[in-house]
């Protein structure tokens, strides 16, 4: 008898009359939008200007989504290349498949740039970006949710996943929900780092190597639990391997930087610290004019009424002597 378990949607799409509104690239939309308004307010309050991290996106966003993109066609390029497939297929993002590895690695470097045309340092604004990119993915697991993919192997625990779809080789039934799981997973890896960074004021690059390490902790676990079609090498899927060897890499960068370079950058956007010492300083300035303009009136009426006592002063002997000489005869 079924008493419960998670139901998966009859379509991954709907139409908004003639606009199809498919539910990966809504999940996806989702968690970018939230996570850039994380990262804005966490780069304001690290010192930055309001607005630089929806700049440094429109590099960002791009390269992150051809770099997943990229990653999931190399790693699974039988779907693409294979007998009987269309190479067409994969540029059509909107069906699925996007990589977490070749997202963060492009990603990264289009952060990169964005960063430099403003002259900005990509470790801190690396740290401000980590939780957020943990709640975008938290929103993006749920893509896959709408396309019934992605999942883990048969159980009948109360919160299994319903499979109805029978296409590409699905088989119908009840299974692990592995993307709820990396999902909330994503959410407590969102929350340790907004803890670690509050408590021990991680800098250079650091809260951005925790999210990597937590994830790839939790991501090793839930791949193993997939049984979606995936490479293998001695005995492991190659996602298993990409987290293994990442996260080993993000834990020593932690140990490393906390080593050579203790503390927290004091200045993270040198434009915004200069805006604001210049606006003091000719703050100041015009506090002083306007305080010379009040005085000036003052001053002006006593050199006035200086000037005339002194004439008054020096004409006095004179009339004084005038009247006391007696007339010549």
């Amino acid at each position: 008898m079924e008493l419960a378990y998670i139901p998966s949607p009859s379509r991954g799409v709907l139409y908004l009359g003639p606009i199809p509104l498919r539910g990966y690239a809504f999940s996806i939309l989702v968690g970018l939008f939230v996570a850039l308004w994380i990262v804005d307010r966490r780069w304001v309050a690290r010192g930055g200007k309001k607005g630089t991290a929806w700049d440094i996106a429109v590099w960002a966003v791009p390269f992150g989504l051809l770099g997943g993109r990229l990653y999931h066609v190399i790693t699974d390029y039988e779907l693409y290349f294979g007998e009987g497939r269309n190479w067409v297929n994969a540029f059509k993002i909107w069906e699925g498949g996007l990589g977490i590895w070749g997202a963060v690695a492009l990603g990264a470097l289009g952060a990169w740039i964005g960063c430099r045309r403003r002259g900005i340092a990509l470790p801190p604004y690396a740290d401000a970006v980590a939780p957020g990119l943990a709640i975008a993915q938290a929103f993006g697991r749920w893509g896959n949710w709408f396309n019934q993919e992605l999942y883990g192997r048969e159980t009948d625990l109360p919160w299994a996943l319903h499979i109805t779809s029978s296409a590409d080789g699905r088989v119908p039934g009840y299974y692990h929900p592995t993307f709820l799981y990396e999902s909330l997973w994503c959410v407590g890896v969102a929350l340790l780092v907004f803890w670690a960074d509050r408590r021990f004021k991680m800098g250079h690059g650091r809260a951005f190597a925790l999210y990597v390490a937590a994830y790839c902790a939790g991501r090793f676990w839930i791949e193993y639990m997939r049984v979606d079609e995936a490479h293998h090498i001695l005995g492991l899927r190659l996602n298993n391997w990409t987290a293994l060897i990442v996260f080993i890499a993000a834990v020593i960068y932690m140990v490393l930087s906390a080593r050579l370079r203790p503390g927290r950058e004091e200045t993270v956007e040198p434009d915004a610290s200069d805006g604001g010492t210049q606006d003091a300083e000719e703050g100041a300035e015009a506090e002083g004019r306007v305080a010379l303009d009040k005085d000036a009136p003052e001053t002006a009426s006593e050199e006035t009424s200086t000037s005339g006592q002194d004439a008054v002063a020096d004409e006095a002997p004179v009339m004084s002597g005038d009247k006391q000489q007696k007339p010549r005869s």
